[in-house]
């Protein structure tokens, strides 16, 4: 792979995501390991290569960190993070998941990065989702990267959970511009909870109609506050 993470041989997919769930030992493998093949299979369809990864695991609360930034060229973890889902995916744990427009709610599946810019919310990131019915209208939702005051730790102390966006994945401010700089320009960001259906039909997940991992094995267990 030259200049970045492309179709790879078995073998190299393996040693990279040992790697990374060694660098990120909270992070459910299974969930990296679906990272790796979506953004595998995106560039094997002509979608670009990746040098960065960006990994939310939508299944764990919004008080645990559950954003991994990772170089795939040099298999380093850059961002070990707290964001924030829309205000109509839950509380604290995130349910319900939406493509619609004025939803407010989060969206999965396998995002690509644009460029960056200064909106109402500062200093943005834009998005493309490339998983038809699931994502694909993150554009026209204005779905980005953004820093924001209601992700930190005191705000999850004073109310028991993270503040929620209109849907974005929101940052905490002090590293939104860091987090940004690093995933702009034609990244990835894999966006994952559980769902059954988009687990069975994103062309990602299930790359040529041949599926890279077993259901049963994506499903992995959801992490809640109770």
């Amino acid at each position: 792979m030259v200049g970045g993470f492309g179709p790879a041989r078995a073998g190299e997919t393996e040693s990279l995501w040992h790697r990374l769930t060694t660098l990120a030992p909270s992070a459910n493998p299974d969930v990296i390991r679906l990272a790796l093949d979506a953004v595998s299979c995106a560039a094997a369809s002509g979608h670009g290569e990746a040098q960065r990864l960006a990994v939310i695991d939508y299944s764990r609360p919004s008080t645990e960190p559950r954003l991994w930034v990772f170089d795939l060229q040099r298999g380093n973890l850059l961002f070990e993070e707290l964001v924030a889902h829309g205000k109509n995916t839950g509380e604290n744990v995130a349910r319900m998941f939406s493509n619609q427009v004025n939803s407010l709610a989060t969206s999965i599946g396998l995002f690509k990065t644009d460029n960056s810019y200064i909106g109402s919310n500062g200093y943005s990131l834009r998005m493309d989702g490339l998983d038809p019915g699931f994502n694909d209208n993150a554009r026209e939702r204005a779905i980005v990267i953004h820093g924001a005051p209601y992700v930190s730790s005191k705000f999850v102390e004073t109310h028991g959970r993270l503040g929620r966006s209109f849907g974005c994945p929101a940052v905490r401010a002090a590293i939104a511009e860091k987090l940004i700089n690093v995933m702009k320009g034609g990244q990835y960001v894999f966006s994952y909870y559980p769902d059954r259906k988009w687990l069975q039909s994103s062309p990602f997940l299930n790359c040529s109609g041949v599926k890279s991992v077993q259901l049963e094995q994506r499903e992995v267990r959801s992490r809640s506050d109770g």
